[in-house]
């Protein structure tokens, strides 16, 4: 039986697509509309400030906290992925971070990004916008512009949200679903928006 997820009193939650009843929110933390937390991911903030943008899905198993000089901000259109740590760091619009990747105090990432899995980025580090970084310490190999491959990630997760939240736990496998997202993705493309 799902239980309600947790949520300290600062905690401002706008209307989220979905939040897994085992997700963790704690300290002061803005959540803007249509994003979703999954499985056990947890977010603390014992000062300073975490916000999270539209559209923003917090995957299974993430830690997002704050650094002692700074918050942590993630930006819109962003999928934060299994087992990712964020900690006192900002991310831009319409980023993706990898697997089990560690983000630390300071760094700042750039829109359009990609952060390969299990990379390591050290305290203070700038990505610049349009990066794919791979590496422990993390490095930029390639620039390239993601905005619109990140953003169609991020409205599958959307989309799959508002079926969890309904209880259907296989959207992925409906051809309705790949219909609505093919039809979405074609919309981004000429729109660019």
């Amino acid at each position: 039986m799902e239980t309600e997820p947790t949520f300290g009193p600062d905690v401002d939650v706008k209307d989220c697509a979905y939040i897994h009843p085992t997700t963790q929110l704690y300290g002061k933390i803005e959540v803007s509309k249509d994003s979703s937390f999954w499985p056990y991911s947890v977010v603390r903030s014992e000062m300073n400030s975490v916000k999270i943008g539209p559209m923003t899905n917090i995957q299974d198993f993430v830690m997002i906290h704050i650094g002692t000089k700074q918050g942590t901000t993630i930006g819109k259109y962003c999928s934060i992925t299994h087992r990712v740590t964020l900690h006192g760091c900002t991310i831009g619009d319409y980023c993706l971070i990898g697997i089990n990747s560690t983000i630390m105090d300071g760094c700042q990432i750039g829109n359009n990004c990609i952060i390969g899995g299990h990379t390591f980025l050290k305290e203070n580090t700038i990505i610049p916008d349009n990066s794919i970084v791979m590496g422990t310490p993390g490095k930029v190999v390639k620039t390239k512009n993601n905005k619109l491959k990140n953003k169609l990630n991020a409205l599958f997760y959307y989309k799959n949200a508002l079926a969890y939240k309904k209880g259907i736990h296989r959207s992925w496998s409906s051809e309705n679903l790949l219909q609505d997202i093919l039809k979405t993705s074609q919309k981004l493309w000429e729109t660019d928006t």
